[in-house]
Formats: C-alpha cells, sequence, structure tokens
C-alpha cells in the first residue's frame, strides 16, 4: 500500500467503479479501497437473499423463498437507457465483455388510477388508452416534432426556436394535461415540473435519446444485466487488472491526509498510500458534504408479476407514477424483475417504490406505488439521506460524488459520474471516442 497513486477511489459503488474505469483506460495509477468486505457501497446487490434479511434486521427467510443464492437483490435498483450515456461509458471502459444484458420487458405510465403502457411508437401511440381520438393526433403531431427536430436547421423548429419554454412548446400543439405528464414524465424522464420553464432542447433531447433507445431493442428502452447491478462493480475490479489498477476490499479508511489543504493521501491503521487526488462517495467525508434531502426504497419480494391489465403480465416492468397523478412534487418509481433477469428464483419477482421524501411520513408517500405490487410477500423499507458536496473538489484535489437520487434510470447518476471526471481531468469526458454499440462487441453476446 505504500506507494503514490494518481488517485485513489473510496468506495466500490457504481460512479466510483465507473470512474476508476474511465481514468484506468485514461492511463491514470489506481488504488480503490472500500471499508466493506463486499464491492458496491450504498448501490450493492445481496445475495445470498440472507444477507438482505439480515442488513433489515429480520430472522432468516423462509424454506419457500427457495436457495438464498438465487437471489441478487439490488439495494438500488437502476435501468440503463439502451442508447444512453452509461452504455457508452461501459462500452468505452471496454466492461462489457463480463457483462451481459437484458431488455427490461415494459414501460408503462400511471394515469387516473390505472397503468397503462407508455406508448413506444406512432402505431402504439394510435392504439393507446392513455388518450381520446382527437388527442392521439395532437400527440402524434408532437412526436413527429421532437424526432425532426434539429438545433442546426431552422427549418424543423416549426416556430418553436430552442431557447422556447417547453410549457409553451405544448401548449402550440395543443396537448392536454394528461399528455404533458407522460411526454415530460415518462418519455423524457424528468422527475419533476421544473423543466416546463426550461428551454425545449433538453427535453428534446431527452425524448429522443427514449425513442432512439427503444428502436435498440424494441421492448422497451431500458436494459438490466443479468444478476444485477453487482456485476458492475465486480466487472470493473476485473477490468482494473488490465489496466494495473490495485482493489482493496474489507480496508478500513482512517483518515484523508492533508497538507496545505490539498489532499496527499489516505490512512488506513499506520499505513498511508499517497496520492495526487482522491475520489469518493459521501461516506468517505462526511465533514465535506450537505445535506439535500432524502429518499425511500421499499424492497418488496412478490411471488406473482406486476398486473398491468393485459393478459400477459411482463416478466420485467418499469412503471413511472407523475407527481401530478398523485398530488406530489417528485415522481414516485416502481420497477419490478424476476427470473428471466437472474435476481430471483422461478415464480418469485422483486420490485422496488421509491421516491424523494416530501412529508414527515415518507412511507405515506409511496402507497400508489405499492398498491400496484399487492400482495407483498415481504418488504423491507429504508429511508436515506441524500447528500452533495460542498465544494467543488478543484482546490482540494478531493472528488466527492453525490447520493443516488430516487430514479430507477441512470441519466442522472451519469451526470454526476462526468461531472466528477470533469472536476478532477480538468475538460469534458469526450464521447466521440465512443465508436462502437453494445451489439459490435465481439466478447459480448449483446443484448436480447
Amino acid at each position: 500500500m505504500d506507494e503514490e497513486y494518481d488517485v485513489i477511489l473510496l468506495g466500490t459503488g457504481l460512479k466510483e467503479c465507473v470512474l476508476a474505469g474511465l481514468l484506468g483506460v485514461a492511463g491514470k495509477k489506481i488504488l480503490h479501497m472500500d471499508r466493506n468486505k463486499y464491492y458496491g457501497g450504498e448501490s450493492a446487490s445481496m445475495t445470498p437473499l440472507e444477507d438482505l434479511y439480515s442488513k433489515f434486521n429480520l430472522p432468516p427467510p423462509p424454506a419457500e423463498t427457495g436457495r438464498g443464492r438465487d437471489w441478487n437483490v439490488d439495494l438500488i435498483p437502476k435501468f440503463l437507457m439502451a442508447n444512453g450515456l452509461l452504455v457508452k461509458l461501459l462500452i468505452h471502459t471496454g466492461v462489457t465483455r463480463y457483462l451481459e444484458f437484458k431488455c427490461i420487458e415494459g414501460s408503462y405510465v400511471y394515469k387516473g388510477q390505472k397503468i397503462h403502457k407508455v406508448p413506444a411508437d406512432e402505431r402504439e401511440a394510435l392504439a393507446s388508452s392513455l388518450m381520446g381520438l382527437f388527442e392521439k393526433r395532437r400527440f402524434r403531431n408532437l412526436l413527429v416534432w421532437v424526432n425532426e427536430y434539429d438545433e442546426k436547421d431552422p427549418k424543423t423548429y416549426k416556430d418553436v426556436p430552442p431557447n422556447t419554454r417547453m410549457v409553451d412548446a405544448f401548449k402550440k400543439f395543443g396537448v392536454d394535461q394528461d399528455t404533458i405528464d407522460f411526454t415530460g414524465h415518462a418519455l423524457a424522464l424528468h422527475s419533476d415540473d421544473d423543466y416546463l420553464t426550461k428551454p425545449v432542447l433538453e427535453s428534446i433531447k431527452r425524448i429522443k435519446l427514449y425513442s432512439e433507445s427503444l428502436a435498440r431493442y424494441g421492448k422497451s428502452p431500458y436494459l438490466y444485466p443479468l444478476y444485477g447491478l453487482g456485476e458492475l462493480p465486480q466487472g470493473f475490479a476485473r477490468l482494473s487488472a488490465i489496466y494495473g489498477g490495485t482493489y482493496m476490499l474489507d480496508k478500513p479508511v482512517d483518515e484523508i491526509v492533508y497538507e496545505n489543504g490539498v489532499v496527499v493521501g489516505v490512512r488506513s491503521g499506520d499505513q498511508v498510500a499517497r496520492c495526487k487526488a482522491v475520489i469518493c462517495d459521501p461516506s468517505y467525508a462526511p465533514d465535506k458534504v450537505k445535506k439535500v434531502g432524502k429518499v425511500i426504497r421499499a424492497i418488496c419480494l412478490l411471488r406473482h408479476p406486476v398486473n398491468v391489465g393485459s393478459n400477459t403480465s411482463p416478466g420485467s416492468i418499469q412503471i413511472i407514477i407523475p407527481q401530478k397523478q398523485v398530488q406530489r412534487h417528485n415522481d414516485i418509481y416502481v420497477c419490478c424483475m424476476g427470473q428471466t433477469n437472474m435476481v430471483t428464483p422461478k415464480d418469485w419477482y422483486v420490485a422496488l417504490v421509491s421516491t424523494t421524501v416530501e412529508t414527515n411520513n415518507p412511507e405515506n408517500e409511496i402507497k400508489p406505488g405499492l398498491a400496484l405490487l399487492e400482495p407483498i410477500y415481504q418488504k423491507f423499507v429504508s429511508v436515506s439521506d441524500l447528500y452533495e458536496p460542498v465544494e467543488d473538489g478543484t482546490k482540494s484535489k478531493l472528488f466527492i460524488s453525490s447520493s443516488y437520487d430516487a430514479t430507477t434510470h441512470f441519466e442522472s447518476t451519469c451526470f454526476d459520474i462526468l461531472d466528477v471526471y470533469r472536476r478532477y481531468m480538468g475538460e469534458p469526458f469526450d464521447f466521440t471516442k465512443v465508436t462502437r454499440g453494445l451489439d459490435a462487441d465481439d466478447n459480448q453476446e449483446g443484448a436480447h
């Protein structure tokens, strides 16, 4: 341990692992430490099932839950957009050779006490129970406008220049409040309504990302690794060895060492590893972060797939409950997976309901989500504080990531990864380096 490194990463959460991969590829000498015996930090994957029960101080699981090793329960499950930033970063690092992805079977949105499939294309939009006939036509016009929109070509603006507020674009197309809700929250994946007063360009890019991701595999825009997200940190640990990085689990981090206000190393016991910078999650630098909110998550074990009101129930699903549908400020997210994703034994499912806490009774806030899952076999509820760094780290060389938010997809996580990368490297990540898609990797099964 008594060597000098370019950067020491503390915590093997998903953000730190992706950053370790990116910096390894960039030729940095890395030491990656975690105080836990397992990978993943806050975003760990619990296996066997006994570990999940003991984490929540419950007696061992009943025999009917099957073999404990057949369960891989992610504490913070998030889906990858098939054409999104995280997939591009994973491809760039080369970690995809250790992973296999599967497409999530359905993307749904909540409206008027019911769940509806998010229309995947014009044909589905026309058949959708979300809208009446005339509204469908208006929505179709909106989608066509989004897909043809090109910042560089004013002819595609249709009188809506890029700096127009999104709310005014919706007005121009005459769509109603329910359509605005599902476009903004289930397609553009905004978690609240602040986007309405912001320029249209960001929302257009987000809806295009949804469409492009959907076009890749057809059922939904979301992918998930087989055996859960716990596969990602392990893949990065294997990758790190190729780039000459060092991983240490079960290693207490006693002190981040400074000289003249600048990080120079990390102390564990009486050993000090010297470095030029430290990247860590908030739990390793509690005096350098501020609390910005709370998130509640309920992990639910189910003996049935989520009932979506059609004859066949998808084995894996994402449901977004837009905040206005349940008189809230933040959306509620529901996701569910089963044996097809290798996260449960046969005929069992694991679901998560999450949202940003707004009241003193957080469990009451997720009731609309839990109601979609009934009957629930076992529920594990946690409320976590959300932290952000108080400074950007460019002076002290201590770069801290933010806590994981309530969303069940990875786009916001990626913005934070890219932000830490930019702060440390002094320049943004160059996506032009990523030249191939997931399916172009010879050693990779691709998604199916």
